[in-house]
């Protein structure tokens, strides 16, 4: 196995994956320090949104945001749940809109390869990378279910590729153990 992987060129792709993860996580939780540090109470925020707005309000903006690029950080809403009455009931339901959001995002790909100036560009411009990803697809969708890099973006790109659906929807399932090890941490019971 380890000679197969060496020949595809999976470790030298799985290492540059890495890196950019790492990174883009690194940037994440110092925008999100500095934030809270110099301009925001993040607190004061959360309550505030559950005084002012319906759960149902709350769940609809997080579809959008998780379905268009993951604007909001999916921080945000666990937070938000956490001051709810029942909070591992909510965030249930965030992590299946997050979920659905996924597939929404996947099928949004799925229809963007059809227009032929980006057919063209992924055909001719990125193809060697559209190979691995086909190839390993799956670690590539667990790393967007599980990392702080926007879902919707891996979706969106497993659709252009076309990676294959049943495999996108069984690595998405990683999407509920984020929410799970998140909800740990932010709920306090770590």
């Amino acid at each position: 196995m380890n000679r197969y992987y060496r020949i595809t060129q999976f470790y030298p792709f799985l290492k540059s994956t890495a890196y950019k993860g790492i990174t883009v996580i690194s940037l994440f939780v110092l925008l999100l320090v500095g934030l809270e540090i110099f301009l925001l109470d993040f607190n004061l925020i959360l309550n505030n949104l559950v005084d002012t707005y319906s759960p149902k309000i709350i769940y609809s903006v997080f579809l959008l945001s998780e379905t268009f690029l993951g604007l909001v950080p999916p921080e945000m809403f666990i937070a938000w749940a956490s001051k709810l009455e029942i909070p591992w009931g909510a965030l249930f339901i965030l992590a299946t809109v997050s979920y659905i959001g996924g597939i929404i995002s996947y099928f949004l790909g799925t229809r963007l390869f059809l227009i032929p100036s980006v057919k063209n560009h992924i055909e001719n411009k990125i193809q060697k990378h559209i190979v691995n990803l086909r190839k390993w697809g799956g670690i590539f969708v667990f790393l967007g279910a599980v990392s702080p890099v926007p879902h919707s973006i891996v979706s969106l790109a497993s659709g252009l590729i076309k990676y294959d659906f049943k495999g996108y929807l069984l690595w998405s399932l990683f999407r509920y153990m984020r929410f799970i090890f998140y909800a740990l941490i932010i709920f306090g019971i770590f």
